[in-house]
This record gives C-alpha cells, structure tokens and sequence, in this order.
C-alpha cells in the first residue's frame, strides 16, 4: 500500500512540552512509520498522497475515557435503563458517535453500560460496517448495595437489561466477571461508592478492601483493564492498593490515598465537566437545584479541588473525562471541558492537560489500539486545529477549530445531522414538573384570591 506524507508546520506529538516546527508524519497501513522533521522525512515517491495542514496545529486524536456512548443524552437513571431496548440503545449510540468524532476526539472508553451495547457499537467500527472513533467498551457496573449503579428500590430489583448489575457475594462478582470476559469486553467497571454515608458524612465503600482486591485481581488476571466510580477516601483507598487502572472522580481523597495511588501505579480522571455543568447551568426551576443536587456539587467541587491539586502535585497521573452521555453533558458538545478544568482549577499546564487528553488516557484503550501520540508504531488518528490549544486549551470546544479529523491516515467527514430528542431519548413519561396547588395558580396570576376564596 502506498504511503501518505503529511507535512506539518507546528506539530505536538502527545508525549512533549512544546510543538515541534516543520514536522513531516509519513502513514502506511493505518500506521506512523515516521515522526520527525521534514528534511530528514522519506521522500515521496510518484503517486503517493501530500498533504499540507497550512498554519494548522497537528495533534493526536482525542481520548475520552468516561463517554457513556449508549445512555442517549439521558435526563434519569431511569432515561437510561427503563425506556428503550438495549438494541435501541447500541444503535442510539452508534448514530451518536458521529458527534464524538466531529469535537476531534477519535478515541473513547465507555465504563459501563446494560448487557453487549457498547461492544456491539464497538464491534460493528472495527469490522468496517460503520464509520466511528476507536472503542473500548465495558459491560454492566459491577455494584453493590451502597453503589452508585444500585438505582432502584430494592423492590425493583435489577434486572438484566439495567447498567448496573448488583453482585452481592464473591460467587456473584466472579461469575459477572467471568462473563464480561467471555463477552469480550476491554474493560470493566466497578462502582465503589455511591450516596451513602456515616453519620460523619464520610463515604461508605460499597466492597470491603478484601472483596475489591479479589475482583481487580481476577480482572487482571483474564486481561482486562479496570475502571472504578469513587468519590470517597475509603473506596479510593481500597481501589489504588487493590492496583486499578483508573479512578474516576476521587474527590475526598488523603494522603494515604495518594500515596497507595503513587504505589500501584494507578490513575485519576476527576470528570469534573459533569459537576461544572451542573452548577454552572442549573435554573431556579430544575429538578437539581430544587432537590439541592447542583448546591452539593458545589461542595464537591470545592472540597475535590483542594485534593486533586494536592495529588497533582504530589505526582499523580491524569486522565480526562467528561461524563458525557447525559442532558447535561451532550455528545459532542463538552468533552474537551475537562482538558480546560484541569488547567484552569488543577493547575495543569496546557501541556500536561493535553498529554492527559491524549497519550495518558489513551492508556486505557486495548493494546492493540495504540493511540494517543504522534509517535512511529501508533494508529495514524490525529486532528488539525486552527489556532494553538498550548496558548488557550479552550479552542478545542469549538467545533469551528477542529479543521479536521484523521482516523488511520484517512480523513474522516463526520456526520451529525440533528434529531428530535422526542424520538431518540425523552420517552420518560413524566407529564408535570411541578405541583400545581391554589397557591401556585395564584402566584402564577390564572387564578386570583377572590375566586378560591369565596365569601
């Protein structure tokens, strides 16, 4: 196969500091076979195709490592579970993907989701039925009573076709575990803690130490990564020295977290976009304010901040992710947020926030989807922005910046026409939002006083 030369004025490889100026990228088969300056670059030969990016800037593809590709925009965990098919769903999210690619981020992982959605999304790419970033899908959350997938009353119960998937006795955790692995997922996700607390405020693990160390052990051992939801210091405790690949949030970490952190190797994504969405959209009239969900992330925010500088300064690594999936954080619209958080409330510099958007989180992709740097050996995905995200970060949220979207060497024109949300993802049947007593109609001017006050 003949090879293609891209010439790059400024170039960021992913692994760097800095741009590299007057860089050539030579591709064959999907795959960099050289990096490096352009007088030292092979020279094409007759037929082979140029391209020149201009002024553009060239940098890997994005990575987002907390997509939930199949939730379809949802408003509820009942949105998720409840309303529509877990074939619905797989193709909700296959039709969704084209809004990833477009925001530049050619790579996700999707940390759970019902039954095989996301492998199905994941396996109908790879076998080059459909057009979509690079995937690495996961199964149900493993979770507990005391976890943040146990939705449901426990007169509901769980049934199969719901994203969480309840796993009370080490029987159960190995048995879903084993059955992930024979689905042939490339990660699994462990939800640690969830909305219970001591009277003291502080998180309740949802597994014993002994109990995650046994799942993660056995995860690793069949060759599968591991993703855990923890906020709380005991369940990000017991996830680093059980030795997970990456914890999601960790907001109320300590120093014994990090350093068990440190030790084991593992890595945090704060997806803090969710929460930043929450409290900075949130109107006087929506459910999270009145139920006081967008005031306690606040809190989070402010609590979690102060930890997470402390673990970024002490060494830990990170990954970005954003939670995408949900009403508030639309495909397409906020993924690169997280990159502009961690600059912004971290303390990151533009460099070390896109080396976590790109060669850090692509850590978690499956090993044989080397992605994440402009580095020879690596798939050919990268995107050509107009303006530099080293001197502002947030340009990367602008559809407009993102000049265009490479998968293996090959230009990708993505697709996102629009949809009604009526027929893709509101099918709740939820037909008030508020209660309408005498008063409010009074409040509201339908009513007066005289008409529900005879005399």
């Amino acid at each position: 196969m003949s090879r293609t030369h891209v010439n790059c004025n400024m170039l960021f490889t992913g692994l760097e500091d800095t741009a590299r100026q007057q860089q050539r990228l030579v591709i064959e088969n999907g795959v960099f076979t050289y990096v490096g300056p352009q007088m030292s670059a092979p020279a094409p030969m007759l037929g082979e195709e140029i391209i020149d990016t201009g002024e553009h800037f060239v940098m890997p593809g994005l990575v987002d490592v907390h997509t939930h590709l199949v939730f379809g925009n949802a408003k509820s965990e009942e949105d998720v579970d409840l309303h529509v098919s877990p074939e619905f769903r797989a193709l909700r999210g296959l039709f969704f993907t084209q809004h990833v690619l477009a925001a530049g981020y050619t790579s996700v992982v999707v940390p759970g989701d019902a039954g095989q959605c996301s492998i199905s999304v994941r396996n109908a790419i790879n076998a080059g039925m459909f057009t979509g970033p690079r995937i690495a899908a996961s199964s149900n959350v493993i979770s507990n009573r005391q976890s943040l997938n146990d939705w449901f009353p426990s007169w509901v119960g769980t049934p199969d076709y719901f994203s969480g998937r309840l796993c009370e006795t080490r029987d159960q955790q190995l048995a879903e575990i084993r059955r992930q692995a024979k689905d042939g997922v490339d990660l699994m996700k462990i939800a640690m803690d969830g909305p219970h607390f001591r009277p003291n405020g502080e998180h309740i693990a949802a597994f014993t130490e002994d109990e995650t160390r046994f799942m993660v052990d056995e995860i690793h051992r069949l060759g599968k990564k591991v993703a855990v939801h923890a906020y709380g210091r005991e369940a990000v405790l017991y996830a680093a020295k059980a030795g997970v690949d990456v914890i999601f949030h960790g907001f109320f970490m300590d120093d014994a977290c990090i350093e068990a952190i440190l030790q084991s190797g593992s890595h945090v994504a704060p997806t803090l976009t969710m929460l930043a969405n929450n409290t900075e959209f949130a109107e006087p009239y929506e459910a999270s304010t009145k139920s006081g969900y967008a005031a306690m992330q606040r809190r989070v925010i402010e609590a979690g901040c102060r930890n997470l500088r402390r673990a970024f300064e002490a060494g830990v690594p990170f990954m970005t992710g954003s939670d995408s999936g949900f009403a508030i954080t639309p495909y397409g619209e906020w993924h690169a947020r997280e990159i502009e958080i961690l600059v912004d409330w971290i303390g990151l510099t533009p460099a070390q926030a896109l080396r976590a958007a790109t060669s850090v989180s692509a850590k978690m992709m499956p090993a044989t989807q080397a992605v994440g740097a402009l580095e020879v050996g690596r798939r050919a995905d990268f995107i050509r922005v107009d303006g530099s995200p080293l001197d502002n970060v947030g340009i990367l949220q602008d559809r407009q910046h993102i000049c265009g979207v490479y998968l293996g060497g090959r230009r990708i024109e993505a697709q996102v026409p629009g949809y009604d949300p009526n027929r893709v993802t509101d099918f709740n049947t939820v037909k008030w939002s508020e209660l309408h007593t005498r008063q409010r109609a009074v409040d509201q001017g339908k009513r007066s006083l005289s008409k529900l006050n005879p005399q």
